[in-house]
């Protein structure tokens, strides 16, 4: 039976080029930090590779700083907040961010940090005017991200970065789901920090980025090495890092029929589902969200149930993010855009991605709506 992949927002297909440019770069089996030829070597692909990072998301090279990923760049992004300005004991994040700066943020809070968590409308957005009310003087740090992983909501970043900076704050960005699916211009969105990972944009598992502008003390979140400027040390991951690289450049040059792809594919997705199952219910934004995700609920659906039983049938989508699938925990997202615990436990997530094509998404809607009404 062949399979239909639409957890794209989870993780994304490695694209064979940068499979390819990994596969070369074991080649390089030298450490990046030796002096020697070999290790020159090294040092010479992992730079290009941060060089070519840099072109596409309009940073300087020195402004980008690898990581295993999203959750280890948002966790280094929160630890920022320590390093601001004497006595600055305030971050402000938002209620429905990826659990990596939540989970850090409590952490802080436990360090004797005041975390404000800002409400979002019944779209997931967060509201300027919120941010105006929260912020102060005492606030070290503001994180709010690009792309909500969950419903797709795409954030007013400009804006809330403006704010933040007229208090003196940083402002940092999670744009794992944002990076190699939407343009990123580190320069234009005038932010301090932003997250990205390689997975979610067709490269490699553990490889990623934290963008950080140029000026900015930075806290050592490794010790132990002089790797990354000397502040995330261990080895580079040089293969992962240049299938990275390979799989953003490609992305980029593909980057408007790639967003094309994707919104015809969610039109018709919606369309579908309108016409098999009236009921139906959409989350988040449908104007301003991410091309490919899409959250659904159907009263009275049993979610985890539809979502093994799509499974057998060949379906590959998620209840919700891939982060917290084994919690068994109603989405803290839904339930800050004012979903009831019913409806916020039994929605399904369909994100969509490059290897997808009309036949995937007809067939996933008659295959729905054929179990929606076998368990009705």
């Amino acid at each position: 039976m062949s399979r239909v992949y639409l957890d794209n927002a989870a993780t994304t297909k490695i694209r064979p080029e940068a499979l390819d440019a990994m596969n070369a770069a074991y080649n390089e089996y030298a450490n990046p930090s030796s002096v020697h030829h070999e290790g020159q070597s090294a040092r010479k692909a992992l730079e290009n590779a941060r060089e070519s990072i840099a072109s596409v998301l309009h940073c300087d090279p020195s402004e980008g700083y690898f990581t295993s990923g999203g959750t280890e760049a948002d966790n280094w992004a929160v630890s920022f907040s320590g390093d601001v300005g004497e006595g600055k004991r305030h971050i402000i994040t938002s209620s429905i961010e990826h659990p990596a700066v939540l989970s850090a943020c409590k952490r802080k809070e436990s360090e004797g940090f005041r975390v404000t968590y800002l409400p979002v409308d019944r779209y997931g957005s967060v509201s300027a005017d919120d941010l105006e009310r929260a912020i102060s003087d005492d606030t070290a740090l503001v994180s709010v991200m690009m792309v909500n992983n969950e419903i797709g909501t795409i954030e007013p970043i400009i804006k809330l970065s403006e704010i933040a900076h007229a208090y003196g704050a940083i402002f940092h960005t999670d744009a794992v789901q944002a990076v190699g699916s939407l343009p990123v211009d580190f320069s234009d969105l005038h932010v301090d920090l932003l997250s990205f990972s390689s997975h979610k944009f067709y490269g490699p598992y553990g490889a990623g980025g934290l963008l950080v502008r140029k000026g900015l003390k930075i806290p050592s979140f490794l010790v132990g090495g002089s790797q990354e400027y000397g502040h995330r040390a261990g080895t580079e991951n040089l293969p992962g890092i240049i299938g990275m690289a390979e799989a953003l450049r490609l992305d980029a040059s593909e980057m408007d029929e790639h967003i094309g792809q994707l919104l015809s594919l969610k039109n018709l997705l919606i369309g579908l589902l309108r016409e098999s199952c009236p009921q139906v219910v959409f989350h988040g934004d449908a104007d301003i969200s991410h091309p490919g995700i899409l959250n659904l609920y159907v009263p009275g659906m049993d979610g985890e149930k539809m979502l093994l039983l799509l499974d057998y049938e060949g379906f590959a989508i998620s209840g919700g993010a891939a982060c917290s699938s084994k919690d068994h925990v109603v989405s803290h997202v839904l339930s800050a855009i004012g979903s009831s615990k019913e409806e916020a436990g039994n929605s399904l997530r369909i994100s969509i991605g490059k290897y997808n094509d009309e036949s995937d998404i007809r067939a996933f809607v008659s295959a729905f709506s054929t179990l929606l009404k076998k368990n009705s």
